[in-house]
């Protein structure tokens, strides 16, 4: 391994993450989970709801303020506007967990090089750096988990009370409450804790005791105040909208109890290596620190059977399973660095050459099927197409040269490379199929600026429309008398169906024109991906 490489391997870590994700930031649509805490974020500047915090002007208390906070810092320096500073912190919170997974990884094994490994394929699974714009506050909350759990882990395994590792376990507890409640602390927490005392022994527990209780304390008041502070401020709102919460674990998205027991997936690239790193009796003899491996693959089943108890289930929700499901996998990559040159047996061959022959293949193929299924983009972005398709292949031949040579430490780090490289060459082909329909609505409110025309809702818009717009559209929920029509002499009123009782309602008071069809679907109408609920007409409204 490069001398840099074993010298400055946290450096590398977040330089690696960097180059893969910070260049095309902005290149994905902001979805739906984004729009509404990117909305809360910006209304924290303009209005200045930093702690009774809201989205279009109503109270939003369904998740806590400080990754909100530190969006709304971010985008001080960058504008409102500005995507990529809105997404910003969330990239860092991807570069916390790896250094605090590396960090744990090395107290445990005394390995830099096996520690990497673990980062590295923690920050290459899929749902990790999917959970970013999918649900970014999760990141967040088991980001700071990840922080309290690795000074946990040094309180409980030294000699002594250090009580700089309980002030910090504190923080990075009361930081995940503040980021998503106590969703961490069920998910990742919990299942670290019990799995922890069924590998390691605690150093002098009884002095430990004390300083646990110390941390769960300090945590609960760090990370608890601001529920109460809200709480006191607005009672009715904030017991409305927890009482929703808490019904929706039992009776939204409701599925069985081995919903999630296809986990592993959810790694991606590393699905194959990641399922037998969890056959423990094929890894009980082949991992090079049994207790730990017994710990990570604890850690791994518990957190998957405390979430299968749950009714209320979805995929992101597995996100905290792939970080003790890296550090398991860990084990199985590294066996394979000490051994697979040995390897004779075509049981334990086979599943290698499979996976990563797999991924080399999808890399060949991926850039003709590409081209052929998106010939007008290619044709119209020959540059960028040509240059991701060339970085594909080149990549894919590497991993099976270094594959039949059975150098896997090589075919692992091109793997890695792979991997980052659909992130810095390919999201700028991705960003060409947007569809001919597509029609934003962002440059809109310059213009009603400058009419002095104020913009309304006939129900409540989209999240992703409301970011879009750039400020708050005030929802009419009725068309049925003149006093739930704002005052106005002239407004515009953006619909999502107005039926001809509605428009002969409106006749009577106003001289309607139709202005515009705005469509934020990026993908075409024939697709999965196409959202009805992204299309709308914009009318303006003059007073008869």
């Amino acid at each position: 391994m490069p001398k840099f490489i074993k010298n400055y391997p946290l450096i590398l870590l977040c330089l690696f993450i960097g180059i893969m994700l910070l260049p095309n930031l902005d290149s994905i649509q902001v979805t739906i989970m984004e729009a509404r805490n990117f909305i809360t974020a910006r209304e924290m500047i303009t209005d200045s709801n930093w702690l009774l915090t809201t989205m279009n002007g109503e109270p939003r208390y369904q998740k806590p303020p400080l990754p909100t906070w530190l969006t709304a810092f971010s985008a001080l320096l960058f504008g409102v506007k500005s995507v990529f500073g809105m997404r910003l912190p969330a990239i860092l919170m991807v570069m916390v967990l790896g250094v605090f997974t590396y960090k744990l990884s090395k107290f445990i094994l005394k390995s830099r090089a096996h520690s990497l490994i673990n980062a590295l394929i923690l920050t290459t699974s899929f749902y990790v750096i999917g959970i970013t714009i999918e649900a970014p506050w999760d990141i967040f909350t088991h980001g700071f988990m990840m922080v309290a759990i690795y000074y946990l882990f040094l309180l409980f395994k030294s000699e002594t009370v250090n009580w700089k590792y309980v002030f910090f376990a504190s923080l990075g507890i009361a930081a995940s409450l503040l980021s998503k409640g106590p969703v961490s602390f069920y998910a990742l927490l919990l299942p670290f804790l019990i799995a922890f005392s069924f590998s390691f022994k605690h150093k002098n527990l009884k002095s430990k005791i004390v300083p646990f209780v110390t941390i769960l304390i300090l945590a609960l008041v760090l990370g608890g105040w601001w529920y109460l502070y809200v709480r006191l401020e607005d009672p009715h709102t904030f017991e409305a909208i927890t009482s929703k919460e808490t019904a929706n674990w039992t009776s939204y998205n409701v599925r069985p109890f081995y919903y999630y027991w296809s986990f592993f997936t959810q790694s991606g690239i590393w699905t194959i290596p990641a399922f037998i790193g969890l056959l423990h009796p094929y890894m009980k003899r082949r991992a090079i620190h049994y207790r730990a491996y017994k710990f990570t693959f604890l850690w791994t089943i518990i957190a998957v059977i405390l979430l299968s108890i749950i009714p209320e289930k979805k995929s992101r929700y597995l996100m905290p399973v792939l970080i003790p499901l890296a550090l398991n996998t860990g084990f199985y990559i590294e066996y394979l660095f000490r051994r697979f040159k040995h390897l004779n047996s075509k049981k334990e061959t086979l599943p290698v050459y499979f996976n990563f022959t797999l991924i080399a293949i999808i890399g060949i193929v991926a850039p003709f099927g590409l081209g052929y299924l998106f010939y007008e983009q290619f044709h119209n972005h020959i540059i960028a197409f040509s240059l991701f398709g060339l970085v594909l292949i080149v990549i894919s031949l590497l991993i099976l040269t270094q594959l039949y040579k059975k150098k896997i430490k090589h075919v692992f780090l091109l793997t890695v490379v792979f991997f980052a490289s659909i992130f810095v060459f390919g999201l700028p082909v991705f960003k060409t199929f947007t569809s001919d329909n597509y029609k934003p609505v962002s440059r809109l409110l310059k213009k009603n600026e400058t009419e002095a025309i104020k913009t309304y809702s006939f129900g409540d818009a989209t999240p992703e429309t409301i970011w879009q717009y750039g400020e708050k559209i005030p929802t009419i929920h009725n068309l049925d008398s003149i006093e739930s029509l704002p005052k106005d002499s002239k407004f515009g009123l953006f619909t999502y169906g107005l039926s001809e009782e509605n428009r002969s309602f409106l006749n009577s008071y106003f001289n309607i024109e139709k202005v515009n069809h705005y469509d934020l679907n990026e993908a075409e109408p024939d697709s999965r991906q196409y959202k009805d609920r992204l299309t709308f007409d914009y009318y303006e409204l003059t007073r008869k």
